[in-house]
């Protein structure tokens, strides 16, 4: 008789089998024949331009930041709004518990809506263009190739 962490144990160790199996016989089925077209590094369809090892810009990151609070935002405003829209539910309690919810989330907006606006006033918000430098990096595939491509799609 297996206890029960033996049951989850057999589990992970089933995954990590089956992850192992995938892997390897991918690795087997795959073709390998690198070239140099194949080995540049892919930005959207568009040339390398420049060296990869770049200073970061901070705005990436702080935009990021940005991006990830107002997310949040979303994981709490979603479910309160749906729970506050069902009538039945609402019925259920009181008046004064409507009121309440909205009262707060009121604010969690407005503490959300201070932290924008200092952003802004900060000048997190504005972006700075960055002059890239142009490479001598020569492709093999003619210009023209994608000009007719182009013309068919």
């Amino acid at each position: 008789m297996l206890s029960q962490f033996g049951i989850v144990l057999i589990f992970i160790a089933g995954g990590i089998l089956f992850l192992m199996a995938t892997f390897t016989i991918a690795k087997l089925l795959r073709p390998h024949k690198p070239n140099p077209q194949k080995l540049t590094p892919y930005e959207s369809g568009e040339q390398p331009i420049g060296s990869s090892w770049q200073k970061f810009n901070i705005k990436y990151y702080t935009m990021a930041l940005l991006f990830v609070l107002f997310e949040a935002e979303l994981i709490f405003i979603f479910p309160w709004a749906t729970i506050y829209a069902d009538a039945i539910h609402m019925s259920m309690t009181s008046g004064m518990w409507a009121w309440f919810t909205l009262f707060e989330m009121g604010i969690f907006i407005a503490v959300l809506a201070t932290g924008l606006i200092y952003a802004w006033a900060k000048g997190h918000l504005e972006w700075i263009k960055i002059r890239r430098q142009s490479t001598d990096y020569k492709q093999s595939v003619p210009d023209s190739v994608y000009a007719d491509f182009n013309k068919k799609y």
